[in-house]
């Protein structure tokens, strides 16, 4: 069985850039209250010049376009994270369910990222301590698997808000449209703050029990040690 691989700096990695994306999150909010401000004023026919306009919509751009690019870094960081983890618990669990490499190939496969990733977390949460207790290693950090129903339904519910909102922001042409879609959009937002949030939850609680995986390798490796030297001190004593 091979050994199992550091993974204390990608649950690292990981958090931080979660905790980046939050505070995108939050600027995306704070703009999206600027613009519903600017259309509401609109629509009671208050004049609205083509500078505030202009300027409303690159700010606009510009968060969007830096959210996209955080989220993308953020996401592969989490799935580095995710699937080391579920690596090192094959090394000491072999009735998993799926491949390591599903930890990351599932969030690519349509219909199976709806509910693979969540299996798998699941997986994680459970083996893990359970393995932890089998071997008599205690341990005071509880992994509560409730969080993970409310991480996968916040993560599938901004998910689908933040495909309706950006259809409808494209197809508004006025200004009660434009309001509907920005109140989409600020839903979203509130969701992806508290996403982020039960995310970093959920890797920091599995990041403080996975380092006890290693103490059962160091466990195995002294007991292995040990056997070797009473058969080799059984084998001087029969010479």
């Amino acid at each position: 069985m091979a050994k199992l691989k550091p993974n204390e700096t990608r649950a690292k990695t990981a958090i931080i850039l979660i905790w980046i994306v939050l505070g995108f999150e939050i600027i995306s909010l704070i703009s999206s209250f600027l613009q519903l401000n600017l259309l509401h004023n609109s629509e009671a026919g208050e004049l609205i010049t083509m500078e505030e306009l202009n300027s409303n919509n690159l700010r606009v751009q510009v968060i969007a376009i830096m959210y996209i690019i955080v989220s993308i870094i953020s996401g592969v960081t989490f799935i580095m994270w995710f699937r080391r983890a579920y690596y090192n618990l094959h090394q000491k669990v072999s009735y998993l369910s799926y491949d390591d490499g599903w930890a990351a190939g599932a969030w690519f496969v349509p219909i199976m990222n709806w509910f693979r990733p969540l299996q798998i977390m699941k997986e994680l949460y459970t083996y893990t301590p359970e393995f932890l207790t089998n071997k008599g290693i205690e341990f005071e950090n509880k992994l509560q698997k409730w969080s993970l129903i409310v991480w996968w339904t916040l993560w599938i519910t901004g998910g689908i808000l933040g495909n309706i909102g950006s259809q409808l922001s494209r197809r508004a042409e006025e200004a009660v449209e434009f309001i509907f879609s920005t109140n989409i959009s600020i839903i979203g937002n509130v969701i992806g703050i508290v996403l982020a949030i039960i995310t970093v939850k959920i890797i920091s609680d599995y990041a403080k029990v996975e380092p006890l995986l290693f103490e059962t390798e160091d466990l195995n490796d002294q007991i292995n040690s040990d056997s070797f030297n009473i058969g080799t001190s059984t084998t001087l004593l029969d010479d």
